[in-house]
């Protein structure tokens, strides 16, 4: 499919299509939030069901595995779907994981809320940009990329602190809740505001094959999928690292976190400035910057101020990663741009399970010092890769696409 062709909607106003783009921003936002609410709930989730930090670490782990595999089972299976509808199905299907997490009485069953929310999350990151993209003007495709990644990027950095800080107030299972409420109110939005969008062709295997065929997709994928598992070898973990390696107290907690969230959307934007210039350069600066804040973070610990600063700036460095690789793909080539974010969320998630295991691992055998040095090498190993592989992308690309330039 197209997905930066032409306006479709020329008859609507500027301010519709980008409230529609809005509504988007925020089923991936809830999504997100959704997706990390028990890391910053950890604690609190292990001690409730009896388990190990390391163990509570599958709350996070089981939904990535799962939309690994649904993101491109969605794809082959959408067909020639309407996408609003698959949008906001996909939105309630998070508000069900929800409810079932907070009303969970053993571990097995809130597992099988987060299973469910795997098959949102699989989808949502499959579909959300590429619905974004058509909803504006093709020159404002890198805009839109940028507020629907600045959801993400902000659920990512605010799904923890909601988490600590509402699970302090009103307990695990309630915020649970107040997330399927949020839920509730994000489907209403987006079945007013987002209008019928079909698409221009389904997408095949062949698809799948032909995207991942382009070097320049397969060094993205691989340089991605190596930044996302080192840094969820760190951040599954930082709650605790807050807590306990620096000591911190609730409202400090709150701080850090907060702070983090804050830095993590700027850090959007910032991803969407550095991509339309120089998509490779913008990927190592981000990928590197976010592996030393992480070694540095541990560097720092025995100064709350400047390990709370390091926390701040890898919220930062991470934020502009989700944009960073979305523009990656859609420049890798934009014809078969639902493929590639199909393909992207396969490499993502499973990096993203893969990291918050091996962080559990080392976590409950080594501390949370050696999960964040090894957060650090695999992080920089995703730097290299895009570094050091040189290979050309797709030719068709959208003229007025700001991003057809050398990278």
């Amino acid at each position: 499919m197209v997905v930066d062709e032409p306006h479709r909607h020329s008859s609507e106003r500027p301010r519709d299509q980008w409230i529609a783009v809005g509504s988007i921003a925020a089923g991936t936002f809830l999504l997100v939030t959704a997706e990390f609410l028990p890391i910053g709930l950890l604690s609190r989730l292990a001690t409730d069901l009896q388990i190990s930090e390391g163990a509570a670490g599958l709350a996070v782990t089981a939904p990535g595995f799962v939309a690994a595999f649904a993101a491109p089972a969605f794809v082959l299976l959408a067909g020639r779907a309407d996408r609003r509808l698959i949008v906001t199905v996909l939105t309630a299907a998070i508000v069900i994981s929800c409810l079932i997490s907070a009303t969970a009485e053993s571990f097995h069953f809130f597992l099988l809320g987060r299973l469910i929310l795997g098959l949102a999350v699989g989808g949502v990151w499959t579909f959300a940009v590429a619905v974004g993209r058509r909803l504006v003007s093709s020159g404002s495709g890198a805009r839109a990329t940028a507020i629907i990644s600045a959801g993400i990027s902000a659920g990512t950095v605010a799904g923890m602190p909601v988490g600590a800080v509402l699970g302090e107030w009103i307990g695990w299972r309630a915020t649970f809740a107040a997330t399927a409420v949020l839920g509730v109110l994000v489907v209403i939005a987006q079945l007013c505001f987002l209008p019928r969008l079909a698409p221009a062709r389904a997408i095949g295997v062949g698809g799948l094959r032909a995207f991942a065929r382009i070097p320049m997709a397969r060094i993205g994928l691989i340089a991605s999928g190596l930044v996302a598992a080192g840094h969820f070898i760190g951040y599954t973990f930082l709650e605790p690292y807050l807590r306990g390696a620096l000591r911190l107290e609730q409202a400090g907690v709150a701080l850090a976190l907060g702070g983090y969230a804050v830095a993590g959307i700027v850090g959007s934007f910032l991803g969407e400035q550095l991509a339309v210039q120089n998509i490779r350069r913008a990927f190592v600066v981000v990928s590197a910057l976010l592996g030393v804040s992480v070694l540095a973070a541990i560097a720092a610990t025995g100064t709350a101020v400047g390990a709370i600063g390091m926390v701040m700036v890898w919220g930062l460095a991470f934020g502009a990663v989700p944009v960073c690789v979305q523009i990656w793909m859609f420049t890798s080539s934009p014809d078969l741009y639902e493929a590639g974010s199909a393909l992207m969320v396969s490499a993502f998630q499973i990096s993203l399970a893969a990291g918050a295991a091996i962080g559990g691992v080392l976590v409950d055998h080594a501390g949370i010092a050696a999960a964040f040095i090894a957060s650090a090498v695999v992080t920089f190993g995703g730097a290299a890769t895009a570094l050091l592989s040189r290979p050309s992308w797709a030719t068709t690309h959208d003229a007025d696409s700001p991003l057809g330039k050398q990278i």
